[in-house]
């Protein structure tokens, strides 16, 4: 028997946890569909035999897709952030989640198909905003909120002035 995580991130689907966890295995690293579980029984959403939850992993991540029906709607409110190393990585999984029915939003944020939102975040970014010069902070951060998608290049080039 596989040791259950002690915290799981839940995230509410409307009866496509599975296709969303199948997605997120195909595209991201350290990511898979452990377990699919069908209900026992008719649910308000549901009847017996249908994908009722799915665990899966994103990243390194314990997760339960939850086909809870159409009551809650994912917000900004929660997102999951992955730290790229550069820009093919960076590209390779916002146009993954763009071009598979997402949409972009600001400053490195998307939403997926399913209205998961997610930061991709070049580590050449978090560095930048971070840097103890206020000043290279503060060039790399204004860049940075005239973005969709990040621009490491440019980030940089807002680093040197």
């Amino acid at each position: 028997m596989v040791k259950q995580a002690k915290n799981t991130i839940c995230l509410w689907y409307d009866g496509n946890a599975e296709e969303a966890a199948r997605f997120y295995a195909e595209t991201f690293p350290d990511s898979s569909v452990d377990a699919v579980h069908r209900a026992p029984g008719d649910f308000p959403s549901g009847k017996k035999g249908d994908v009722l939850t799915v665990e899966f992993t994103v990243m390194g991540v314990p997760c339960l897709g939850l086909n809870g029906g159409p009551a809650f709607k994912h917000s900004e409110a929660f997102s999951f952030q992955v730290a790229t190393v550069d820009q093919a990585e960076t590209d390779c999984y916002w146009n993954a989640i763009v071009g598979n029915g997402g949409q972009e939003s600001a400053c490195g944020w998307c939403k997926d198909k399913w209205g998961v939102s997610w930061q991709i975040t070049p580590i050449a970014l978090t560095k930048a905003v971070t840097n103890s010069d206020p000043a290279v902070a503060r060039r790399a951060f204004d860049a940075m909120m005239q973005m969709t998608k990040i621009d490491i290049a440019a980030i940089e080039t807002a680093c040197r002035g």
